[in-house]
């Protein structure tokens, strides 16, 4: 009986030892450090300029998606993509010259050709109720 009763406390205690180990070995890599020029906010990082580098490349899916219900050509699409990255890019490139920031006469200033590029790819595109029916008067 003395026999089992350590044969059995040594594999406890093995156990108990190796436990640890086997822990560390499959522990998850530590996550590497916020690059600079970035801040955390809600766990994801931002870069800046990022807020509307997504808002042009929505503008290019919806264009897409324009183009693919037939309310826009592939033609008038390509043109206002390619103004769109122009605009883009002026923006990026002035935000560099400036030490990524901007004064606020040139915020004002790409606001307004922001905001006319948005309004005149607006004119052309179709509204969707436009490309069905014509919807009838009721008397």
């Amino acid at each position: 009986m003395r026999l089992t009763s350590a044969l059995r406390s040594v594999v406890a205690a093995s156990l108990l030892l190796a436990t640890p180990v086997l822990a560390a070995e499959t522990a998850p890599a530590p996550t590497p450090a916020p690059e600079q020029g970035t801040r955390e906010h809600g766990g994801r990082r931002h870069h800046k300029g990022e807020k509307h580098e997504r808002k042009f490349l929505r503008m290019e899916h919806r264009l897409d998606r324009a183009v693919a219900e037939g309310r826009l050509t592939q033609a008038q699409a390509d043109v206002f993509k390619a103004e769109g990255r122009q605009l883009r890019e002026e923006l990026k490139a002035q935000r560099e010259a400036a030490g990524g920031q901007l004064t606020d006469d040139q915020k004002t200033q790409m606001r307004e050709k922001i905001r006319a590029f948005r309004a005149k790819v607006k004119s052309v595109v179709k509204p969707k109720d436009a490309q069905g029916a014509q919807p009838t008067k009721q008397l």
